[in-house]
């Protein structure tokens, strides 16, 4: 089989509480390395290229309606693309303003647009600000040759417009400014690309391993590079004390070894509780499956006809939420399964096996996993080498 192995049986399920609302389906940006448009899964091809105004108001009502039906305190509304401020800023404010509106009293929504950052000016950073709208930038690093793979479509570099971007961000609006996100290029220097954020004053960061399986593994796949470049990171992060910015994986790899909670959804066993509107109403997984095969996010099911709560008994979700007993049994046997977690979901994947493998990233996990519990005992343990080994 090729698509979502069956999840065995489960509690009630939980609820969602992000909601990644595709605002644009469409990029400025032809990305070489983009799974979403250059990989295995074409179905953006036959949707709107920009949400309607009548999906964008079915969308705000059905999660005004899943917030009230399980009494949420709070949710995460996500306004994703593509590249959402495609769609304007106006429009992006204006179905904030409309969720917001809608959702019960007492239900705190906290509004984030990811964007590429190419598009920011100061009137459209200044709008999302005043409508509380904070802003993710997605880049590969602080400086141009990091970025030289994020191009438009005739293309010409983007890293001119979006350092402007961020800077603007950073310099005019910081309290609007919620970190950049960076896949690792195992290629780079870590430190030198940590740094490199570091000069853009992110509040937080979040690194991401690219997306990769056991039918298409990712590039440099084998070797452990990831780890390497992730230990590198860390300790440079560790010896600073952790002040300069946060760092989510590295936040979450520390609380979950202590054994707090945290939940990220490349580690830890908490249940994942975020669905995906895209530009035609469609309820979908998130979009990392789509770098699996395609339609591999699909769940059949709109905002048009379906409420939430039919998502949540998609089998995709329900596999997602299984938590230990949902995992391979050779992860269910390893003694990090608590932080690891099985990794990423959409790392698991493996064509005529569906998602029940550990993830392709085992043996990286497993390194940087076990250097980072060697950093919290005193005397264990050495920084990463310069040439990026680990002790």
């Amino acid at each position: 089989m090729s698509g979502t192995t069956a999840a065995p049986a489960r509690a009630r399920p939980r609820p969602f509480r992000q909601f990644i609302v595709k605002a644009h389906g469409r990029c400025n940006l032809a990305c070489r390395y983009c799974y979403l448009y250059e990989g295995p899964d074409h179905t953006w091809r036959s949707r709107p290229a920009a949400a309607p105004a009548e999906v964008l108001d079915r969308t705000a009502d059905r999660i005004a309606r899943h917030a009230r039906d399980h009494s949420l305190t709070a949710l995460s509304l996500v306004l994703h693309g593509g590249e959402p401020l495609l769609a304007g800023a106006a429009t992006l404010a204006g179905f904030t303003d409309s969720v917001r509106a809608r959702v019960p009293e007492g239900c705190a929504v906290h509004a984030t647009v990811q964007t590429n950052a190419t598009l920011l000016t100061h009137d459209r950073v200044a709008l999302l600000a005043r409508h509380r709208i904070r802003i993710g930038i997605s880049l590969d690093g602080g400086g141009p040759a990091l970025n030289a793979r994020r191009v438009d479509h005739a293309g010409r570099p983007s890293w001119p417009a979006a350092a402007r971007g961020a800077r603007l961000v950073a310099d005019r609006f910081p309290e609007a400014y919620a970190g950049v996100l960076t896949v690792v290029d195992p290629t780079t220097d870590p430190v030198e690309t940590y740094e490199s954020l570091l000069a853009l004053r992110p509040p937080a960061l979040d690194l991401l391993l690219p997306h990769g399986n056991w039918t298409s593994p990712p590039p440099h796949w084998g070797e452990e590079r990831y780890a390497d470049w992730l230990c590198r990171v860390f300790d440079r992060w560790w010896s600073a004390g952790r002040r300069e910015t946060r760092v989510r994986l590295f936040e979450e790899c520390v609380a979950l070894l202590l054994g707090l909670p945290a939940a990220t959804e490349s580690l830890g066993l908490a249940p994942f509780d975020a669905v995906v509107i895209e530009t035609d109403g469609s309820i979908e997984q998130v979009d990392s499956l789509k770098s699996a095969y395609d339609g591999a996010a699909e769940t059949g099911l709109d905002v048009f006809r379906h409420d939430f709560d039919q998502a949540l008994d998609h089998p995709g979700v329900a596999a997602r939420q299984a938590g230990l007993a949902g995992l391979a049994g050779s992860c269910r046997a390893c003694p990090l399964v608590a932080v690891c977690g099985g990794g990423h979901y959409a790392h698991r994947y493996r064509a005529g096996d569906g998602f029940r493998n550990p993830s392709v990233y085992c043996a990286d996990l497993q390194r940087f996993i076990r250097h980072v519990a060697a950093r919290l005992t005193p005397g264990r343990a050495r920084p990463a080498t310069d040439e990026g080994g680990t002790p």
